[in-house]
């Protein structure tokens, strides 16, 4: 831990943030069933809002925030919606831990020196650079490990430790089953390094985008058919 402390005190907010092409957020104008969906399929607790272009950055809402809209339907979703702190990219991760703890903020969204949107940090991002990965909304521990699970709108969400036999029976394909035994491997094999949270590869008409990756590892994937060539 010692050794992570250190680290950070040369680090800033642009070296652990999640890129903006990469981050999970909502459009405040999407209706109430698109929302859920992707709080449903991300599994994220806390999510940027915006308001037109991405940059427009309006709010943070809580995925336990939005449910309210079911019951009470007549609620605007702004007037649920926490204030966004804004952090430089510069930003030293030592000070912006600091300011987390004190302020009870679990995430900040990193403007560049343009002020556009860089990307967004969240205090587990810090804490990872110093204790090794953590848990988070992905790492229950009532899921089995390398397992498939369909999801309400037709696409998959895969541990990244599946086997490459099981994804092969489920989804009728034959990626390669002698050099690999997981999923997460053959994909991080394939495209050269261990892919960051966003990021997509392609392979025997699936789709496989990586939404969870810690610890030098994919955790988790989501998984589309690709449309059958005309």
């Amino acid at each position: 831990m010692l050794e992570g402390v250190l680290r950070i005190a040369d680090m800033t907010a642009r070296d652990v943030m999640v890129a903006a092409a990469r981050m999970d957020a909502l459009d405040i104008n999407a209706p109430y069933p698109e929302l859920l969906n992707v709080v449903i399929d991300t599994g994220h607790s806390r999510f940027p809002v915006y308001d037109g272009e991405r940059d427009n950055i309006i709010g943070i809402l809580l995925a336990k925030d939005l449910l309210k809209l079911q019951r009470a339907p007549e609620l605007n979703l702004r007037t649920l919606l926490r204030p966004a702190v804004f952090v430089p990219e510069s930003k030293p991760l030592n000070d912006l831990l600091r300011e987390f703890r004190a302020n009870r903020n679990h995430l900040a969204i990193v403007i560049d020196e343009f002020g556009r949107v860089a990307g967004l940090v969240t205090i587990e991002d810090v804490l990872e650079e110093i204790v090794g990965d953590i848990e988070d909304e992905f790492d229950a521990d009532d899921e089995p490990e390398g397992d498939i699970f369909a999801l309400a709108d037709g696409t998959w969400r895969i541990s990244g430790d599946t086997p490459i036999e099981r994804v092969n029976e489920w989804f009728q394909v034959r990626l390669p089953e002698s050099e690999f035994e997981t999923i997460g491997g053959f994909v991080a094999h394939e495209m050269g390094r261990v892919p960051r949270r966003g990021e997509r590869f392609e392979a025997q008409g699936l789709s496989f985008t990586v939404q969870h990756a810690r610890g030098g590892a994919v955790r988790w994937f989501k998984v589309t058919r690709l449309p059958a060539a005309p």
